[in-house]
């Protein structure tokens, strides 16, 4: 039987490189890039790099940092070394936008779904896709078993497609947004199906906003940045 959802810490980051930094010779931007990510492989349990350029304009890395979340002092201890980690990339690069939360066992089901990425997997899938969520006034309003009902016809929309992994953030009222939606992808294509899929599901007009997307390119290593970066 699966067990609960694990509590942790994700954060997902998007920067571009600055001026700045495209004028250094090739050498010292890597070492630049190679150190700041060395740092921020401390802060975390987990480091795993995406290419963005050129899915959007103005954006060039995604940055997914997790690390368990046992005890109330996580957040701070995180977002101080992460902080730290990027002094020195600073002059050259700017965060565009952060979406972070945390995971947590569901209230509408008992225990963690086979689909559920895990951040601490050493193998990634070729594409992330990431974005911000929020539910409307009216969802609230109505009772857990009517939530719960509309929840489990968006969870067997998902089953549909198995290959297909999420992971949930939440993040309500520390952010924008509720939540923070992550998807791990073999093929874009099976994930535009399942997204037009899940527009029908009977839980949709409670959805206030489900925007912008993130959708980035998995990098093995520091090395794969080499070639664009």
């Amino acid at each position: 039987m699966p067990e609960p959802t694990p509590q942790t810490i994700n954060h997902f980051s998007l920067f571009s490189f600055d001026a700045s930094y495209w004028k250094l010779p090739r050498e010292e931007r890597r070492r630049v890039r190679g150190e700041w990510l060395r740092r921020l492989r401390e802060v975390g349990t987990a480091l795993h790099l995406y290419q963005v350029f050129p899915t959007e304009p103005g954006v060039d890395l995604l940055l997914w940092v997790a690390r368990p979340a046992e005890s109330p002092n996580v957040a701070s201890e995180f977002f101080t070394g992460y902080a730290a980690a990027c002094a020195e990339i600073r002059p050259y690069a700017r965060m565009r936008d952060g979406l972070w939360g945390f995971t947590r066992p569901s209230q509408y089901t008992k225990t963690r779904s086979t689909q559920e990425a895990d951040p601490f997997a050493s193998e990634r899938k070729p594409y992330l896709v990431v974005y911000p969520f929020v539910k409307t006034h009216e969802w609230y309003q109505k009772s857990r078993e009517e939530r719960g009902g509309m929840m489990m016809d968006h969870i067997q929309i998902g089953k549909k497609y198995p290959e297909i992994l999420q992971l949930l953030l939440y993040s309500t009222g520390l952010q924008d947004q509720e939540f923070v939606v992550v998807y791990e992808i073999d093929d874009l294509l099976r994930f535009v199906d399942l997204v037009t899929d899940l527009r029908s599901a009977i839980g949709r007009p409670f959805t206030q906003r489900d925007y912008p997307l993130h959708t980035a390119v998995h990098q093995a290593d520091e090395e794969a940045l080499d070639a664009w970066l």
